[in-house]
C-alpha cells in the first residue's frame, strides 16, 4: 500500500597595499560540512565497534539522508545516526495512533469497541489510510499530544489539519515508542503492548520489508513501515521493527528521505538491517524475505496540495 501521499565556501582574502603598508587580513575559512557518524555503545566486548563498522559500510555510497536507531536490551547495545533529525512520518505514525488509542482506553478503564478493533487491524496490518484518518479524527490532537507527553516523545509534532502523514518524528522518539511497546511500563498496559505487537506481527506479506530483512528465523518479527513521495526530499521510506529471540530483545528504527524511488529507500534500510541482525545474531540463518512491490497498492496518504 503506498503513501504517495544536501560546498565548501571559498576563502576570502583581503587585499594588501604595500604602498600604504596596510596589514593583510584574511577571513577565516568556514569548516566543511561533516557527515554524521554512526555511534554505538555496548556491554558486550567488541560488539559496538563491529556494529559501527558494519552499519557505516552498509550506508557507504548510498544516496539520500538516513537516520538509524538500534537498542538491544540483552547486550545493552545502542547505535544511533542522526537520531534527532526530523522526518515526515508517513505511515509509521500509525503505531503512535494505535498506542494513543489504547492509552486513552486504559485511562477510561474500557476495552476497544469492535469498530475500533477493526479500524486498528486495518491501519496496522494493511496500512489502511481511511481507517487511520477515522481514528486520528476520533482521538483528536489533545489526546495524541497527551500520549506523546506521557511517552516522553517530546520532539514528535502531530501533522496539522488531519494530515497525520506529515507528523514530524525522529529516531529518538520512535525508539522510545518501540521500547514502551516491548517492555513493561506505566504508559501502556501489558495487554495493550501485546495487542500492538500482535498486529505488527500480522502485517501483510507485501509490507514485511525493511527492518526485518536478514532477521533469523528463530527471532520473532514485528514491523510497521511508511513510504511517502513529495515534491521536496523525494521519497521518504521508513521502517520500525521489534525483534525477540535467540537470546536477544531489540528494536530498530530506520528513517530515510531524499530517495529517488521507494525501492531505493527500501534497499538502503535493508542493507542496514542485514548488518545489524548479522552482528547481533551471527550464527543464525536468515529467514525468507518479502520484497516490496514496485507499485504498492495503498491509497495516498492525505497531504496538503503541493505548489
Amino acid at each position: 500500500m503506498t503513501h504517495r501521499i544536501p560546498g565548501r565556501a571559498g576563502m576570502l582574502a583581503a587585499a594588501v597595499s604595500a604602498a600604504l603598508l596596510i596589514p593583510a587580513v584574511t577571513a577565516a575559512t568556514p569548516a566543511a560540512a561533516v557527515t554524521p557518524a554512526v555511534t554505538c555503545t555496548s556491554a558486550k566486548a567488541g560488539l559496538a565497534a563491529k556494529l559501527k563498522t558494519d552499519i557505516t559500510a552498509a550506508l557507504r555510497n548510498r544516496k539520500g539522508t538516513v537516520a538509524v536507531g538500534l537498542y538491544d536490551r540483552s547486550t545493552k547495545t545502542t547505535c544511533t545516526l542522526r537520531a534527532t533529525s526530523a522526518y515526515d512520518s508517513a505511515s509509521t505514525v500509525k503505531v503512535t495512533v494505535l498506542a494513543t488509542l489504547l492509552w486513552d482506553a486504559k485511562k477510561h478503564n474500557r476495552y476497544l469497541t469492535s469498530t475500533e478493533q477493526s479500524l486498528a487491524t486495518a491501519m496496522i496490518t494493511r496500512s489502511d489510510n481511511d481507517a487511520t484518518s477515522k481514528l486520528w479524527k476520533q482521538l483528536g490532537l489533545t489526546k495524541i499530544k497527551g500520549f506523546l507527553s506521557a511517552a516522553g516523545m517530546t520532539k514528535t509534532v502531530p501533522g496539522a489539519n488531519g494530515y497525520w502523514g506529515l507528523t514530524r518524528e525522529n529516531v529518538t522518539d520512535e525508539q522510545k515508542l518501540l521500547k514502551l511497546v516491548t517492555a513493561k511500563n506505566t504508559v501502556l498496559s501489558d495487554s495493550s503492548r501485546a495487542y500492538i505487537l500482535k498486529l505488527m506481527g500480522q502485517v501483510v506479506s507485501s509490507q514485511r520489508w525493511g527492518t526485518p530483512a536478514g532477521a533469523p528465523s528463530s527471532v520473532s518479527k514485528h514491523v510497521k513501515n511508511g513510504w511517502l513521495q513529495r515534491s521536496t526530499h523525494g521519497w521518504r521510506v521508513h521502517s520500525l521493527g521489534t525483534f525477540n529471540g535467540a537470546g536477544h530483545d531489540y528494536v530498530i528504527t530506520v528513517l530515510t528521505q531524499d530517495n529517488s524511488t521507494m525501492d531505493y529507500g527500501v534497499t538502503t534500510i535493508q542493507n542496514v538491517a542485514r548488518a545489524i541482525h548479522r552482528d547481533l545474531v551471527p550464527t543464525q540463518s536468515a529467514s525468507s524475505l518479502y520484497a516490496p512491490t514496485s507499485r504498492p497498492s495503498e491509497a495516498l496518504v492525505p497531504v496538503p496540495p503541493q505548489g
